[in-house]
């Protein structure tokens, strides 16, 4: 038994260090019943029990009355003097009963927020352990189906700034805010981390762990499990899975696999070419690692799209580490939705494609990126009110990924909402300037709004910055195409083609300007290499914008036929 000294409040659970409702510090207290909170069924429950109770007691004690009175009336005389003071213990007890559920509600966490730990080693090269460990207790925390965790996305804006937790809960929307710090001296960790009310401004939680690197990986897991116990969740079963899954117990292998996490999320090439390479390490060394498999799927994944590697070298390797994952563990949700991506994008197999994307969500669907992956999807088949639906479903549940926010401009773009497209574009692009998909995504509703101007002036200062921007390249391409500026059309036309030399390239880009200038044999004659290569683009030809003026050839109309596309 503890005791809080401030509210004197008494807690029955052993773990607690701090009193939930003022923060202070427990006191080993007296063993005598505790007012720790009960379940709302045993809450309710209590009330019954006691008005139960009280309606036969005082039943019991009213006086018997004698004389020419008929035991029915006597029966009636009862309940009438009974009745008032029944009716008046069910008010008090429904009042103080429903009182009590109240507060408990709100005492209640039901969303958090795990801030980027901070890195106090003094060296650089431990980011991926700080950046790793809150990235891996998001994750964990995500597996719960009764709890809001704030993406990564959303939180790593506050990395290495000051901010006020009440500030921060107010703008990410969450109840609680856990923030921590990190400390690597050789072989030595020392974790702290603290967990606070942002409604009352009160430590929830706070612990130090001083472990050794070899006992990260443990740590981790103690620490999320820790959590959810504070946090007052109701779990049982399946629902703990998340948190307490093994998904290796090779602490060199999980160390790896945070490199790989830390390299993936800034997303050049050559950081998505090294996050390969750190999950290739860690499936070295522990070869049943199945979520690395499915990151590594992931990374190949993303590879075409950028382009940073051809389709063939790509995604074949994508699909092969999905399948390896699935393998390993069926209920791998990423696996899934890396497997459905590549089935999608490359096999171009969309029965095969839905169901993967249906079986990830199925497993967890509080799955931003899976809404998100399936939603453009959809929208590629020609469905596309479903899929800016689970775009925007993607949205809420991580709704600073400034990715998604652009890929949403995407989706009204092919569902030809340009107005809509157009406004969402700009809110991307408003955010950072220097943000390449919000840059594209405005040029794209540029192009849809017949402003071509305004397309080629935000296209050339792109290609000022990086003049291999295979995205600038075209829609400056197609854009000067349109004003009917055929040597500038064809000078980006050749700028591919000296690319190409040293880097993939996307044909369909190419057919598309070429389809802009009307000449329409070499754009079929680029968009055939497209097909022979399996281009990324190639997989949405039904709803991109960019290949309109191709439309009315009737060698469209075949080329549409190859893609097996669902009635």
């Amino acid at each position: 038994m503890k005791r809080c000294p401030e509210c004197r409040r008494d807690y029955t659970d052993e773990t607690l260090s701090f009193c939930l409702d003022d923060g202070c510090r427990l006191l080993d207290g007296p063993n005598e019943p505790a007012t720790a909170i009960l379940h709302k069924t045993d809450a309710v429950s209590d009330v019954q029990t006691r008005n139960q109770n009280s309606t036969t007691n005082e039943t019991a004690i009213l006086p018997a009355k004698t004389g020419d009175v008929t035991p029915k009336a006597r029966s009636l005389d009862k309940r009438l003097l009974a009745a008032p003071l029944v009716l008046a213990i069910i008010v008090l007890g429904g009042f103080f009963g429903y009182r009590y559920l109240i507060r408990e509600s709100a005492e209640r966490i039901n969303s958090i927020a795990v801030l980027p730990f901070e890195n106090r080693s003094g060296n650089a090269d431990a980011e991926y352990l700080s950046d790793g460990l809150s990235d891996s207790l998001i994750y964990r925390l995500t597996q719960l189906p009764n709890l809001k965790v704030s993406p990564t996305s959303s939180v790593i804006r506050y990395k290495g700034k000051q901010a006020d937790v009440a500030e921060i809960a107010r703008e990410l929307e969450v109840d609680a805010v856990m923030s921590g710090k990190l400390a690597q001296r050789g072989g030595d960790l020392t974790i702290s981390v603290e967990l606070i009310d942002a409604r009352t401004k009160k430590l929830i939680w706070a612990e130090q762990y001083d472990r050794k690197m070899a006992d990260l990986l443990a740590t981790q897991r103690e620490i999320a499990t820790t959590i959810t116990q504070k946090l007052q969740l109701k779990l049982a079963g399946s629902e703990t899975g998340g948190i307490t899954k093994k998904y290796t117990d090779n602490n060199e292998a999980y160390q790896l696999y945070l490199k790989g996490r830390f390299h993936f999320t800034r997303r050049t090439k050559d950081d998505v070419l090294k996050s390969i390479d750190y999950f290739q390490q860690a499936i070295k060394l522990d070869p049943n690692f199945a979520i690395a498999y499915a990151r590594m799927a992931e990374s190949y994944n993303q590879m075409p799209a950028y382009p940073y590697l051809s389709p063939k070298e790509a995604s074949p390797q994508a699909k092969a580490a999905a399948e390896r994952g699935l393998e390993i563990d069926p209920t791998l949700a990423e696996a899934h939705a890396a497997l459905a991506n590549t089935l999608a994008a490359y096999d171009w197999n969309w029965a095969e494609a839905e169901t993967e994307f249906k079986r990830a969500l199925e497993l967890d669907p509080n799955s931003s990126a899976t809404h998100f992956r399936y939603g453009l999807s959809l929208g590629a088949v020609g469905r596309p009110e479903e899929g800016i639906t689970e775009v925007k479903r993607a949205l809420e549940l991580e709704p600073l990924d400034l990715s998604m926010n652009a890929n949403l401009a995407w989706a009204y773009f092919t569902a030809r909402q340009y107005d809509r497209a157009l406004d969402q574009a700009k809110k991307v692009h408003d955010i950072d300037q220097n943000f390449v998909l919000g840059r594209w995504s405005l040029s794209q509703a540029y192009i849809a709004r017949e402003m071509y101007a305004e397309a080629i002036e935000l296209n050339e200062q792109s290609l000022h910055a990086n003049p291999a921007s295979q995205f600038a390249l075209r829609d400056a391409g197609y854009a000067y195409a349109k004003l009917g500026r055929r040597q500038e059309a064809n000078e980006k036309i050749n700028r591919f083609r000296e690319i190409a030399k040293t880097q993939y390239v996307m044909s369909s880009r190419i057919a598309s300007i070429y389809g802009a200038l009307g000449e329409m044999d070499k754009a079929f004659a680029e968009l055939e290499k497209a097909f022979e290569n399996r281009d990324w683009d190639v997989h949405r030809l039904k709803v991109d914008p960019f290949m309109d003026p191709l439309r009315d050839d009737p060698r469209f109309a075949e080329m549409l036929g190859r893609l097996k596309l669902p009635e």
